[in-house]
């Protein structure tokens, strides 16, 4: 077959396969060429999550009708001419390549004007050709509309996922821009409504309040440093307010939303010890780094860079994020405020020793239900448990079944049945009992987290969750993405037993929960927090899915909040509502084991050792 030079549509939709994954890649490249164009407002305007329109409006510089015609050709750019300038990068964008992609696969139409000109151009582009260049009225700036995207290439158009998803990615993209410039006023509209009005802010906590709710700023304290490699400014999170899905993690350098799994594994060792096992912490960390000492130019979204010192940037931003711990009272024996305290260390590129990379260490004897939820994790209140409602029938067989359907072989030898004299509670912590095989351990607060799982689910299922209503309503702020959440998710929270309404353009208002909750403040906000966070995850998924992700943070919340230590009656109980659930070998919210056998064998090997 003879080789043949490709058309340009055509390299330029292969091209925009990388460069324009969906909606939220073109919000991406539109707001960041706003920024680098110099604005101090712009507004972005969705229909159907950006399927058919993503329009950017801003004040920025403009374009001569010249440049405006150019800049949707391939590698058309003002910010680089030479090779040596891949190497000091510090606008967005520099490749040349995002309008090309875009126009090969939507309607693209400009507008823009020069504050010197009296009259802009409009250029419009389909199918990377140029339909039409007219003169129009228009205001200084540029005005960019993207209509049907993908309307030529069906088979990416047919793999978007729903309105829900990609509109929570193009949410992402925007808050990513938010957080970098909070000079610049900031504006969301999704199917004619508001979703973010940010004002300018004058810090960037302000900013990051505006942004994600005025409850967030109780919930991180500053870190910062200054060496000769990187400079470190931003916000870290409370080690209490630590959850299992945190998504508000974010790296910038140089001004860059940047992803770093590695220097993610650095910030969560500096929380060794101070947070829950499966949770992570918030974190907003801005380095400013020598452009020369990062590549920017290593992913087709740039969503990754590469530091020429990694390993000592991974030191660097260890030691900030754990000196901002100590200073905060969260980290024991470190005086940060008496003089002689050694501070972050300046490395020198040049100093010829080694600089040592973290260590992953194993231990050989691991206890499987050693550091877990037992640790403190901001959850104060007092003994919460759900008092989910009883039925004349039993519950289904594949949900959850009564003790009486429990397989007692499954708990302990069959010549007997188990007695509360079988059980004992050590450390109050875990019941033991004696099995076939040896002893069993239960964990008490995993075995609480499943049943009050199976409970619920079985509950729901059956339109029986019992709904209290509060005395006061609780009205907290959460944002305007997580207003929006609740009002597209009320029948669902409805049916999980909770009257949540939105109060207010950037808070909500909690009227009513599930029986058995503590109504304080605290409680529940993290009640809310914990709902918000799960409805985000799940978004566009299936109500079942939705409603089972609800129930695993709830029944998390339940047993921790029950510090209880049962007594051999109980613990009895506990074991046999355990082994009534359809999976009683692993808790639902952190996956680990409820129970472990150690069989005689290990017994006796202990004791052959002393």
């Amino acid at each position: 077959m003879k080789i043949e030079i490709l058309p340009a549509n055509v390299a330029n939709m292969i091209a925009a396969g990388e460069v324009v994954q969906g909606p939220s890649s073109v919000v991406k490249e539109m707001m960041e060429n706003s920024a680098d164009a110099g604005a101090s407002s712009i507004t972005v305007i969705l229909s159907d999550a950006g399927r058919t329109l993503i329009r950017v409006l801003d004040d920025g510089c403009g374009m001569s009708p010249e440049d405006a015609v150019k800049c949707f050709e391939r590698h058309a750019t003002s910010k680089i001419s030479r090779p040596e300038d891949l190497e000091s990068i510090l606008t967005y964008g520099f490749r040349g390549e995002a309008l090309a992609s875009i126009a090969a696969v939507a309607e693209v139409s400009l507008k823009t004007r020069r504050r010197e000109d009296e009259t802009g151009v409009c250029v419009e582009y389909a199918d990377s050709k140029l339909v039409s260049v007219t003169e129009t009225a228009c205001p200084a700036g540029t005005d960019f509309s993207v209509m049907n995207l993908f309307y030529n290439v069906p088979a990416r158009r047919k793999f978007l996922k729903s309105d829900a998803s990609e509109f929570r990615k193009v949410l992402s993209e925007f808050n990513r821009i938010a957080l970098t410039h909070p000079e610049l006023s900031l504006r969301l509209v999704h199917n004619d409504k508001d979703v973010q009005d940010l004002p300018p802010a004058s810090s960037l906590k302000i900013r990051v309040a505006d942004l994600l709710g005025k409850d967030i700023s109780r919930e991180i304290v500053e870190a910062s440093a200054d060496t000769s490699v990187v400079n470190i400014r931003g916000f870290i999170g409370r080690p209490e307010d630590s959850r299992k899905t945190q998504p508000n993690q974010y790296f910038f350098v140089n001004g860059r939303f940047f992803r770093s799994p590695y220097l993610h594994k650095a910030v969560m060792k500096a929380y060794e010890g101070l947070i829950a096992p499966g949770t992570s912490p918030s974190y907003f960390l801005y380095l400013t780094i020598d452009p020369h000492n990062v590549d920017v130019n290593i992913h087709p979204s740039k969503a990754e860079v590469k530091f020429e010192e990694e390993q000592v940037v991974f030191q660097i931003v260890y030691a900030c994020v754990k000196e901002s711990l100590g200073k905060n009272s969260f980290v024991q024996s470190i005086d940060f405020d008496v003089e002689g305290v050694p501070e972050i260390p300046v490395f020198n590129p040049r100093d010829p020793s080694p600089v040592k990379a973290p260590q992953v260490r194993v231990n050989p004897d691991y206890n499987p239900f050693e550091n877990d939820g037992f640790q403190d994790n901001g959850y104060d209140s007092p003994k919460n448990t759900y008092d989910f409602p009883k039925t004349g029938s039993d519950f289904p067989a594949r949900t959850y079944n009564p003790a009486s359907a429990v397989d007692y072989g499954r708990l302990f030898d069959d010549r007997q049945a188990l007695s509360a004299d079988d059980t004992m509670v050590v450390g109050e912590k875990y019941i033991i009992y004696k099995v076939k095989e040896g002893i069993r351990i239960v964990d008490i607060v995993r075995a609480r987290e499943r049943i009050m799982y199976s409970r619920m689910i079985q509950s729901i299922a059956m339109g029986e969750i019992l709904s209290q209503s509060l005395l006061y309503p609780v009205e907290i702020e959460v944002g305007r993405h997580a207003v929006s959440l609740v009002g597209e998710h009320s029948g669902i929270l409805s049916e999980a037993g909770f009257d949540i309404r939105p109060a207010g353009d950037t808070s909500i208002a909690v009227y009513g929960m599930p029986s058995g909750f503590s109504s304080d403040r605290q409680s529940v906000s993290d009640i809310a927090a914990g709902l918000i966070a799960s409805l985000d995850e799940t978004a566009g998924e299936l109500r079942s899915s939705i409603i089972s992700d609800m129930a695993v943070r709830l029944a998390h919340i339940s047993a921790m909040s029950d510090r209880s230590v049962p007594n051999k009656s109980e613990a009895r109980s506990l074991i046999e509502q355990l082994m009534g659930c359809e999976d009683s070998s692993t808790s639902p919210y952190s996956g680990k084991r409820c129970n472990a056998t150690v069989s005689l064998s290990d017994i006796d090997k202990i004791i052959t050792k002393w």
